[in-house]
């Protein structure tokens, strides 16, 4: 991208619909709820020709540094300092506020460019909130509507007027040229990659982090960045929006995903925590591997068991985090109990890496990353034919399939068909009568023999073709 910009105003002036209008996407949660954005939440912006990197905020708000607001106030002033230009939003509907004009002044000692835009412009009466701008010092507004798409071309306008053409549109031809190259490659080589049966150390890996609200998921990722990158405290349920975060680990891009922390269903009745909970299902479904944080002070609640199901029924590899670590007072002890609750309550995902850490001071997190690299190693995982049909006649020998109305059930052959989970296809014959418990034991032995603990894996049957089918039978 060529440049960065930051979306700033006080609360419930339609920044983030604005953020959502320039990547294309509903990225950013949207309500009226005055501030619903917390943490700062970057995305690849597309205005008529331009093309930059675009940065949603937290409302503006005066508050004293140790309150919830004044440390959403410290991200929305971190991201002014990390971008080129600020896009300062003012409600041209309802008009200026003295909380306006203060941080119009705040911009305008910043030395950067600044674009002033008056929102809601489409409203009937907000002639007046637009003149009134005027008297903020930064220049003309320029009025858009974000949530109808109106005034684009003048906003894309007073960015290259703002920012110069020069930085507005850097060499094209390289660029064009690098995105036909990714383009070909992906379409030609996509089906090929993905039945390579070696692991790629190299390629990047995103990783989603759930938990129960308060687990300290955002404090981990801080520490993994070696940044106050996300919003944390003692509150419960700071983060709302899904946030992705990129970072090397011994040369691997790691794209971190921070969600949301989910309650129980039956306690989530609020619309705002709705989407907070559904923007988070959506992360699990987008990543590859998803990192399950418990509190280690009061582990497998109810919640921390559902959410590891979710995880396993999605087919994501899964890794339990079992985090502040450091309040632990008989570590020894209290670990020997964690493992044993692990293979007792999650049979379902038997041999999942279970790390404990402290997202506080860092402890166990580089352990937790390589049980991640490691998980995603056996989720990637690919088997040949030959193998696995000699484990089949083995399996038959060892365990023979039941019999079901006084005829035995044959298994004939059996491939994997896919990777991301692993995914198996077996002939046999009746697959309808063939028992839940016996695909049980197929499925621990495929576990145990093939070294895949802890990820999901899928077994399908299906009848071989009769060769004697549709024919007519001879008197």
């Amino acid at each position: 991208m060529s440049f960065t910009v930051a979306i700033v105003g006080r609360p419930n002036v339609g920044k983030s619909t604005l953020f959502n209008r320039l990547v294309g996407k509903k990225l950013a949660l949207v309500d009226d709820t005055p501030g619903v954005t917390r943490d700062r939440r970057p995305g690849d912006a597309k205005l008529v020709d331009l093309r930059f990197t675009i940065i949603d905020t937290a409302g503006l708000e005066e508050a004293g540094a140790d309150t919830l607001e004044g440390r959403m106030r410290a991200q929305t002033e971190a991201a002014i300092d990390e971008a080129d230009i600020t896009l300062f939003v003012v409600d041209a509907k309802f008009g200026l506020t003295p909380l306006d004009k203060t941080f119009g002044e705040l911009l305008r000692r910043s030395g950067k460019p600044v674009v002033l835009v008056a929102n809601k412009s489409e409203a009937r009466g907000s002639d007046g909130g637009f003149y009134d701008a005027f008297t903020l010092g930064l220049g003309e507004p320029v009025p858009v509507s974000a949530e109808h798409g109106q005034g684009m071309i003048d906003l894309r306008d007073a960015i290259v007027e703002a920012i110069g053409e020069e930085r507005a549109f850097p060499d094209e031809g390289d660029d064009d040229e690098a995105e036909t190259d990714v383009d070909v490659r992906d379409s030609v080589l996509g089906d090929e990659a993905e039945d390579d049966a070696v692991y790629d150390e190299t390629a990047p890996l995103r990783v989603a982090i759930i938990g129960r609200p308060n687990a300290g998921k955002s404090t981990m990722i801080n520490r993994f960045l070696g940044e106050d990158r996300l919003l944390t405290g003692p509150e419960a349920g700071i983060t709302r929006d899904s946030i992705s975060v990129e970072w090397d680990w011994r040369g691997r891009t790691i794209k971190m995903f921070d969600t949301a922390g989910m309650r129980r269903k039956a306690r989530v009745q609020e619309k705002l925590e709705k989407l907070s909970v559904a923007d988070s299902l959506r992360s699990i479904r987008f990543a590859e591997t998803v990192v399950i944080v418990f509190d280690a002070t009061i582990p497998f609640e109810k919640q921390d068991l559902q959410l590891v199901d979710l995880v396993i029924r999605e087919g994501r590899a899964a890794v339990l985090a079992f985090n502040k670590w450091d309040l632990v007072e008989d570590p020894q002890a209290v670990l020997a109990d964690l493992r044993e609750k692990t293979e007792r309550l999650l049979p379902q995902a038997r041999g999942i890496r279970a790390v404990p850490i402290s997202g506080q001071t860092g402890y166990g997190l580089d352990k937790l990353m390589q049980s991640i690299i490691d998980t995603d190693r056996v989720w990637n995982k690919r088997i040949s034919t030959a193998r696995l049909n000699r484990w089949l006649d083995g399996t038959q020998v060892q365990h023979p399939p039941p019999a079901v109305s006084g005829r035995r059930l044959k298994l004939k052959y059996m491939t994997q068909v896919k990777a991301r989970p692993p995914a198996f296809m077996v002939s046999c014959t009746r697959p309808d009568a063939l028992p839940e418990s016996y695909i049980r034991y197929m499925i621990n032995g495929l576990r145990n023999d093939f070294d895949m603990p802890g990820v999901p894996i899928r077994i399908h049957f299906k009848a071989g073709e009769n060769p004697f089918e549709g024919r007519k039978r001879k008197r």
